[in-house]
């Protein structure tokens, strides 16, 4: 495996399942140093875990650090502890990498949605990743070698159904990503990745009639389509509702990874999709 990130810091938000925790596998499989970052009590194991695992596979330095990035407080608090574990003797701390990726989603029909649900799905879908590249600027590199992906959603311009909230967080962290391209362009290249429904925790809440409702953008997403012998039984079967199988989280975990690398120091202020290939209407 190529270590084309060796010596890199990455901060990893989301780290313990999921999408963070393929993302954070591979940066670690390139070579990067890690801060995996999780929130609730009962990730902790998880991130200990996958910290273990990568120490011993890629014999790099991880860490893994509780943070609530909901609150003003759990971003500045996620930077000092990289701080304190990463800082070199003179106190000086370079941070190569920042995904932010934790999210939540909570779908609701626009009759339903309430001011709870908008207060914290903004808090840690929009003022999360907002405080935490606020708090890292002072650590990111000075020559453009910086990277900072951003994990957004379809949800940010098709429309679905239920998603008012959702949809309308990741449209705002596309247009946060856009402006902090232009912001730190001295020091670090800023994309966001574009999923569409990606196999996970989210996925499996998503009902029946969830998934017949977004069918039609699901089936003109070529790589979607499920195949017998090659994806798991039951995603062949839940395709007959959905229209085609979800993402695979290593598959979005390669594009994020890319966006890392030094050949896409060229590649700014984009959203990347990784989605399959869907069709969108702008």
């Amino acid at each position: 495996m190529s270590r084309l990130l060796a010596g890199k810091l990455a901060i990893v938000t989301g780290a313990s399942r999921g999408i963070g925790t393929a993302i954070a596998t591979k940066l670690g499989s390139y070579g990067a140093n890690l801060v995996l970052a999780y929130t609730s009590p009962s990730s902790q194991s998880l991130a200990e875990s996958l910290s273990q695992k990568l120490q011993a596979e890629h014999k790099i330095k991880t860490i893994t650090v509780s943070a609530d990035l909901g609150t003003p407080q759990g971003p500045s608090q996620l930077i000092a502890a990289t701080k304190d574990a990463f800082a070199g003797p003179d106190g000086k701390l370079q941070i190569d990498i920042l995904v932010n990726n934790a999210g939540v989603a909570a779908n609701n029909p626009l009759t339903k949605v309430t001011v709870d649900d908008f207060d914290f799905s903004y808090k840690v879908n929009v003022l999360g990743p907002l405080l935490l590249t606020q708090a890292a600027e002072p650590y990111l590199p000075r020559d453009r070698s910086g990277r900072i992906v951003n994990l957004s959603s379809v949800s940010s311009s098709a429309g679905f159904i239920e998603q008012s909230v959702y949809g309308g967080t990741k449209a705002a962290l596309e247009a946060m990503t856009r402006t902090w391209a232009r912001e730190l362009s001295e020091r670090a290249t800023v994309n966001a990745v574009n999923p569409g429904p990606v196999l996970g925790e989210m996925y499996a809440k998503n009902t029946d009639e969830f998934k017949r409702e977004i069918r039609g953008w699901i089936e003109h997403a070529p790589l979607m389509r499920a195949r017998e012998g090659v994806d798991a039984p039951e995603l062949v079967e839940d395709a007959k509702t959905s229209g085609g199988r979800p993402g695979y989280v290593d598959e979005v975990a390669g594009i994020v990874a890319m966006l890392c690398g030094p050949d896409a120091a060229w590649c700014t202020g984009q959203v990347v999709c990784a989605n399959g290939g869907m069709i969108m209407l702008h």
